[in-house]
């Protein structure tokens, strides 16, 4: 079963922060403050000096006690605090602001709860002095305890984030006495690797809040998870590439409906615009086996662990081609039992 997202229009409003939950910051048009949403509840481990347990200690407790484990993290001003009320939303164990240091104890308390804490979402940010090697560490002992644990990236371009905290005349965390830009740009090389380590990366650039939490739902809903859900984004070129795309599709190879006139008006959802893209000579034979190519490359992220996989199927302008091909495709990995879902990026913006 797929389903259908399309690109808000580029000036809709976002959402006021008193229509948020208010533990938790909805980062489209407001940015966090520098403290976290629950700071105060979680105090920060001792740097210097003190002690800070990493081990998790499960002595008696079995396996299947011990709870899932999702870490939010990604740029300021993407959406962390919204993806983390949505799991909350869906009955996660939610800790806002967790010192990295400290998320194998909250894994251990989580396995003791007697199956009551079966699903533990983390977010952490970049504000530690020492965050990214208490991480390492983290990861490493939770992979050592067969912890089944998910890093959910959120990423922004630029432009989307500078707006954010303009509009909110908020600092960005890391900027001090230099420009916002600054600040993001030493967040996004202090992030680097760990977006590169991420399992799921959800670029927001161009999606409000509701947006964001139906890309949570796709991923995160449900009782069962499946072996691997699939987001297949049509998009334009001449607008640029998803920075969240795993693989990309460029479907420029075949005639542009665009320059047919009956055709011109409708979008690749129309069936005559799908049907005039597939009686293409080549269109039904790369379909064929482009989805033959998948199911390799899907065994493949199986086997490393990879859960999500964004397929970027790209035309000119985003109308045509790409998304009558994103959508025979998504039909055909849909049949393949992969969890699709289908997001048209660029339709509807001429």
């Amino acid at each position: 079963m797929t389903q259908h997202e399309q690109r808000p229009e580029p000036h809709e409003r976002p959402q006021r922060p008193e229509e948020q939950h208010p533990q938790h910051t909805a980062e489209r048009g407001q940015a966090p403050s520098a403290a976290g949403d629950h700071a105060s509840q979680h105090p920060a481990p001792q740097e210097d000096g003190a002690h800070v347990s990493t081990g998790i200690e499960t002595a008696g407790v079995p396996e299947a006690a011990i709870p899932e484990l999702v870490i939010i993290s990604g740029m300021s001003g993407a959406g962390r605090s919204t993806a983390a009320k949505c799991l909350e939303d869906l009955g996660w164990f939610v800790v806002d602001n967790l010192p990295p240091a400290l998320i194998p104890t909250m894994v251990e308390l989580g396995a003791r709860s007697q199956g009551n804490v079966a699903r533990i979402a983390v977010v952490v940010d970049v504000r530690g002095r020492r965050f990214f090697d208490n991480l390492r560490d983290s990861l490493a002992d939770l992979e050592t305890k067969n912890v089944t644990r998910r890093i959910v990236f959120l990423e922004s371009s630029d432009d989307a984030l500078v707006r954010r905290f303009e509009s909110v005349r908020r600092p960005h965390p890391l900027q001090g006495d230099g420009r916002i830009v600054d600040g993001i740009a030493a967040e996004r090389e202090l992030l680097r690797e760990l977006r590169g380590d991420a399992d799921l990366v959800i670029d927001t650039s161009s999606l409000n809040v509701h947006e964001l939490r139906a890309k949570m739902d796709a991923q995160f809903a449900g009782e069962e998870e499946p072996e691997l859900r699939a987001t297949v984004m049509s998009f334009g070129f001449k607008y640029g590439l998803p920075v969240d795309a795993d693989l990309v599709v460029d479907m420029r190879f075949l005639p542009n409906p665009h320059w047919v006139p009956e055709l011109r008006p409708y979008t690749g959802l129309n069936e005559e615009v799908s049907a005039y893209v597939f009686n293409q000579p080549g269109a039904k034979e790369f379909l064929d086996r482009y989805a033959e190519l998948l199911q390799l490359i899907a065994a493949g992220y199986r086997r490393e662990g990879k859960r999500y996989v964004t397929i970027a199927v790209g035309c000119t302008g985003g109308k045509h081609r790409s998304v009558a091909t994103s959508e025979r495709l998504a039909a055909r990995l849909a049949s393949q039992g992969v969890e699709t879902v289908v997001v048209h990026r660029d339709m509807g913006r001429e």
